[in-house]
Formats: C-alpha cells, sequence, structure tokens
C-alpha cells in the first residue's frame, strides 16, 4: 500500500491540511511545518501522484515545444534542456515537429492540441505576428526563436543581429576580406535568416568593406548539404572567398566539408564560422568555430514563463528578451580544439 497524505500527517505530527497545502502548494505554509512535513515526505518515500494532482486542476501536466526540424541537432539539445526543466516543475513536455509548414505552425498556434496540452512553447517559421495576433487559441504561448516579434506574449530569443556582426568582426580581426554568408533567404521565408544577413552587412560596413552580393549565397533550406552546394558555387567564382560565415553550425560545417573536397584548407585558405555551438561542432575535424546561444537560459526562461503563465502566478507582463551568446573560436579559424570545446 502506497504511503497516503494521512501518513505524513501523522509522522510530521501536523494536520493533513497543512500537509495538503505543502504538497500541492495551494496555500503558504511556515517555514518549520514546511520542513518538517518535507522530512516526514522523504523518510516515507512518498511520490506525489503528478497526473492526480493536474487533473484536479483541470490540467493534463503536459507542455509542448514545437519545433521545424526534428533533426537538427540545435533544436535536440535544446528539447533535452527543456525536457528536464518541465519535469523540475512536474510537467512533461511532448515534441511537436511542424516542419516549418505554414498550415503545421498556424493549426498548433490556433490551438490544435488545446485539449491535450496546457501550453505551447514556439519556434515558428512560416508564420508570422499577424497570424500571432489573431490566433484564435487561449493556450498559454511562450515565443522562441526569432520568427516573430513585438507580440504580446513572452518571447525568448538571441540578438541575431549583434551576433553575427560578431561573427564576422571575428573573420575580420584574421585578416580576412573576401567574407561570404551562406544561408540567406528571399522574401519573408525567415526572419533569422533576414537578421543574421543584416549583421553581417553592418559587421562589413563598419569595418568599410564593399557589400559584395555574389559572395552572398541563397539557399533552400539550412543543413549540411546546402552549406555543401553553396561552398561549390562560391569556390567556383573568379575570386573565391577567404571567409565563410554560415547561417547555422550545419550550414558551416557542409562547407568545411566542400573546402577540403576542393583541395583547400581550413581555416588556411578559407577560415569557417557557425552559429549554434552543436555538439557535432566539437568533435569534427577541424572543430568548429561558432556563435553559442546560451541554450540553458533559453530553455530554462521559456518554461519557467509558461508554466508560470499555466498556473496562473503572479509575473509580469509579455516579456521580451535577448538571452546571451559568446563567440567559441575553434580550429577553423585557426584556434586549438583545446580552447573552444566549452
Amino acid at each position: 500500500m502506497g504511503v497516503s497524505l494521512k501518513d505524513i500527517a501523522e509522522r510530521a505530527g501536523v494536520s493533513l491540511a497543512t500537509v495538503s497545502n505543502v504538497v500541492n502548494g495551494y496555500r503558504p505554509v511556515g517555514e518549520r511545518s514546511r520542513q518538517r512535513v518535507q522530512r516526514a515526505i522523504d523518510e516515507l518515500g512518498y511520490t506525489p501522484n503528478l497526473s492526480a494532482r493536474h487533473l484536479r486542476r483541470g490540467r493534463t501536466g503536459l507542455i509542448a515545444l514545437a519545433i521545424p526540424e526534428l533533426t537538427n541537432p540545435y533544436f535536440a539539445e535544446l528539447a533535452e534542456i527543456a525536457i528536464r526543466e518541465a519535469g523540475r516543475h512536474g510537467y512533461t513536455l511532448v515534441m511537436e515537429n511542424t516542419a516549418a509548414a505554414y498550415d503545421a505552425e498556424l493549426s498548433l498556434l490556433n490551438g490544435a492540441q488545446r485539449h491535450v496540452i496546457d501550453g505551447l512553447i514556439f519556434g515558428p517559421v512560416r508564420v508570422g505576428r499577424d497570424e500571432v495576433l489573431a490566433r484564435t487559441s487561449d493556450t498559454p504561448l511562450v515565443l522562441i526563436g526569432e520568427g516573430v516579434h513585438d507580440v504580446p506574449h513572452d518571447h525568448i530569443a538571441i540578438d541575431n543581429v549583434a551576433a553575427s556582426r560578431r561573427a564576422v568582426q571575428h573573420l575580420m580581426e584574421l585578416g580576412r576580406q573576401r567574407i561570404a554568408f551562406i544561408g540567406a533567404r528571399v522574401g519573408d521565408e525567415s526572419q533569422a535568416a533576414h537578421l543574421r544577413l543584416r549583421g553581417y552587412r553592418a559587421a562589413l560596413t563598419e569595418a568599410g568593406l564593399p557589400y559584395r552580393p555574389e559572395l552572398v549565397a541563397l539557399t533552400a533550406g539550412f543543413g549540411r548539404h546546402d552549406g555543401v552546394r553553396a561552398m561549390r558555387n562560391l569556390l567556383a567564382l573568379d575570386e573565391p572567398p577567404d571567409a565563410v560565415f554560415g547561417y547555422n553550425d550545419l550550414i558551416a560545417i557542409g562547407a568545411v566539408r566542400a573546402v577540403l573536397e576542393a583541395g583547400l584548407g581550413v581555416p588556411a585558405d578559407i577560415a569557417v564560422v557557425g552559429i549554434d555551438d552543436i555538439e557535432e561542432g566539437r568533435f569534427g575535424t577541424p572543430t568548429l568555430t561558432t556563435i553559442a546561444p546560451d541554450k540553458e537560459k533559453i530553455a530554462h526562461l521559456a518554461v519557467r514563463r509558461l508554466v508560470a503563465r499555466i498556473e496562473g502566478a503572479a509575473v509580469t507582463g509579455p516579456l521580451a528578451l535577448a538571452t546571451p551568446f559568446r563567440l567559441v573560436p575553434r580550429e577553423t579559424t585557426g584556434f586549438s580544439s583545446a580552447a573552444g570545446t566549452g
């Protein structure tokens, strides 16, 4: 037979109501009483029935993380952190793969899973500000990434313009002047791509270097193959680049592969920088210089803000937060791998 709240109350020498308040967080309890209840819980090995607790409150105990690419290591690493953080708050996090499809994003945004999930952490790619403002669902929502800005919802992302500017500045500090950008998109397909291109151009302007459209490579996607194809085209130019800034680490890794296949050296002939600091970049040969977003902070903040919204906690108005990032120099820009393993 399992341990009951009555068992805990008898062991702690407090009322059943006090135990219930501690276990369920209904009302504040004095510190001495809380410690006695917690000690009894530990001694008896009590494990709360989270499913029952959520049901009593009219919830499922599930929150969703909607991402555009299930196979992208960046999102996998972010999800792992978010899953742990959700568990600390008594919630189970489930994944929703939108495959960056407009219809899938819009359906999820408007509550396709509202009877299943208590809240949504959403990284949109195709839907924009208008769709978010017009959403018909009241399911608590936290936005991550760069797809949508200026909406009445918590929004957590890095400053893409500043991050890109820092990446390009690093390449210029190495004396590189023909710096390419791989991962540009046309139209409004990717707000992040536009922001990173803006940071690239800003760094060139600040350094007095000309913007060369032929060094900006459009890609259909943001994967390794996209980086390989774009880099091969850049190498075919009469004046190829001496450095490359990739939209993300996957594109940068593809670019490195193409350079090496062409018999050139990285970074001797072409230096390369990416964004995301995925694990693959730390163990490739050469190791990849990257801009590392604070994935821990992004995931922790997203989950905590969402849980607070779900549970009706007293929180400030919608939070728009640019999380920190840092440059991690590694072998693709001439630094030892030991210097960039962190």
